[in-house]
């Protein structure tokens, strides 16, 4: 009966883990594919581009960060543990940064190393950042803090703001930034108004310590 039990748990843990790997390879997929498009749009003659994406300004929304930012916080968040954010969300920038720059030095026939070196470091810190980014969505003071942080950052890349005006980079970032909101929301909505509080208030700190939005 016993070692009935472990060849059960044994297969439970196989199963387990070879769906994490099945996870991890569709996000690695996922990247790869949004990296293809990004490059792929920004390279196009806006006047092949379908008429919605010259509208909504695709190309250059897919060039700055907030998408981005979105797309690693949700994969972040929805990951099983902290470890399993961490190595997703690697696995969804590599991806992404790999064959983005891959294409655009082997097909678009270019290769702009400074913003590849950004990148390139980003990806560097992404697992470390979602590893703190998957406790965002717990409970108690310090997930509302994180999920204030998370909020800034967000903020500073859908935002250009100063005395007297606030404007957003595009349509499209004031949704990712919704979106954002939604997903870091609280449990209560009193908690939810305090984060997007605090945030704002992250967002004007931050502007001034480091007045770079990513946009």
């Amino acid at each position: 009966m016993h070692k009935f039990l472990n060849n059960i748990r044994i297969v439970q843990h196989t199963l387990a883990l070879t769906k994490k790997i099945r996870n991890t390879v569709a996000i690695l997929c996922l990247g790869i594919a949004l990296g293809v498009l990004a490059k792929f749009l920004d390279t196009t003659p806006i006047n092949m581009l379908p008429f919605m994406f010259i509208y909504l300004d695709i190309s250059n929304f897919l060039g700055r960060f907030t998408i981005w930012l979105l797309l690693a916080l949700c994969i972040s968040i929805y990951s099983s543990t902290p470890v399993r954010a961490g190595i997703n969300v690697f696995a969804f920038f590599l991806g992404m940064v790999a064959s983005y720059y891959l294409y655009s030095n082997y097909i678009a026939g270019f290769f702009p190393k400074s913003y590849a070196f950004i990148w390139f470091g980003c990806t560097a810190l992404s697992p470390f950042l979602a590893f703190l980014c998957w406790y965002a969505k717990g409970k108690g003071r310090p997930a509302l803090i994180l999920s204030a942080l998370i909020l800034a950052v967000l903020f500073n890349t859908t935002f250009v703001y100063g005395w007297g005006y606030l404007e957003t980079y595009s349509t499209l970032e004031l949704v990712v930034f919704i979106i954002g909101f939604i997903v870091l929301r609280a449990n209560t909505l009193k908690d939810s108004v305090q984060m997007g509080i605090i945030g704002i208030l992250f967002a004007v700190l931050l502007n001034v310590i480091f007045p770079f939005h990513f946009g």
